[in-house]
């Protein structure tokens, strides 16, 4: 007997939970991402400190091979590792790129071209750490290199917080009414505490702090890091209180701005303890740097919240048969 057409089954549609994977798998990327590149700032900080700059001679390989087992030591661990860290780094971006390409119908538009940008950024860094070796930690190779890292770690954590405030836009329409001179507070801090990262960068490279305190040599560089940390600090302090002040429905801004102050006051104390201490003590000093990359995150996530994105759908339509 013929099914009548009114009782056949209706086609299923497809499921929301699985066709929302990418609206899912991105922001996660884009967190381990940040996680990833602030580590490898860390590590970098690290391999510096430790003086495992040029621990592995060659590159992109480490004396010849994939895995130096004869040659194993901490200084060799950790170029390895801060090698082996950039090229896991350099992966998820390319598919993060891949991803924003294929599936920016349901993104913001500016996603593939900050996932563009920071692909050809990791590409950048790559060839700097290449040159770095080969130039034999030439000052300004290795102050472009860590100049590169941090902008990567900035646009990461920009992103991140940007797809996140896409996300709040499209459930509330009215969650983007920021002042309008909010915006440029979190862009003047994040310029001036990078210009006094790039200012740090360059005295480590010359290894001026290690020269002034032991021989009196080189010592503008380490003054000029002391006295570009005074605006830096202000900004971001002025960056903190200025978020009390923004309506409510910004508990993320406010968060990210009071983090963004108390790192800022650990990353003094841990500049102070570096010179008393005679930057005799390792842990400090990556400490000093790891903070400052933290810090550099926070300012970058500040700053991707504080501009509102076009509206995305962050679900699909389901037709039914």
């Amino acid at each position: 007997m013929a099914v009548a057409p009114s009782a056949q089954p209706l086609p299923r549609p497809l499921s929301t939970a699985v066709a929302g994977w990418p609206l899912r798998l991105v922001p996660l990327l884009t967190a381990h991402l940040v996680v990833a590149l602030v580590s490898l700032v860390a590590i970098g900080g690290a391999t510096r400190v430790m003086e495992a700059g040029l621990a592995c001679p060659d590159w992109p390989l480490c004396y010849g091979v994939l895995w130096p087992g004869q040659q194993w030591n901490l200084q060799v661990f950790l170029e390895w590792f801060h090698r082996l860290d950039a090229f896991l780094v350099g992966v998820a971006l390319l598919l993060l790129f891949a991803l924003s390409l294929r599936f920016r119908a349901r993104f913001p538009g500016w996603l593939p071209w900050s996932s563009g940008l920071a692909l050809v950024l990791v590409a950048v860094q790559g060839g700097l750490g290449a040159l770095t070796v080969l130039s034999q930690l030439a000052a300004p190779t290795v102050t472009l290199h860590l100049a590169t890292a941090l902008s990567l770690v900035l646009l990461l954590s920009a992103m991140h917080q940007g797809l996140a405030c896409a996300e709040v836009q499209v459930a509330d329409a009215d969650a983007s009414a920021l002042p309008r001179w909010w915006p440029s507070l979190p862009v003047l801090a994040a310029l001036l505490f990078g210009a006094q990262c790039l200012l740090g960068g360059a005295m480590a490279s010359r290894w001026a702090a290690d020269l002034c305190l032991q021989a009196g040599e080189g010592c503008r560089w380490l003054l000029l890091h002391r006295q570009g940390a005074y605006p830096a600090a202000v900004a971001v302090l002025l960056l903190a209180a200025g978020s009390v002040a923004l309506p409510a429905g910004h508990r993320r801004l406010q968060g990210l701005a009071f983090a963004a102050a108390a790192l800022v006051l650990v990353q003094v104390a841990l500049g102070v303890f570096t010179l008393r201490l005679q930057l005799a003590v390792p842990a400090v000093t990556v400490a000093h740097q790891l903070t400052a990359a933290l810090l550099v995150g926070v300012l970058g996530g500040l700053w991707g919240l504080s501009f509102p994105s076009p509206s995305v759908p962050t679900r699909l339509e389901v037709a039914h048969g």
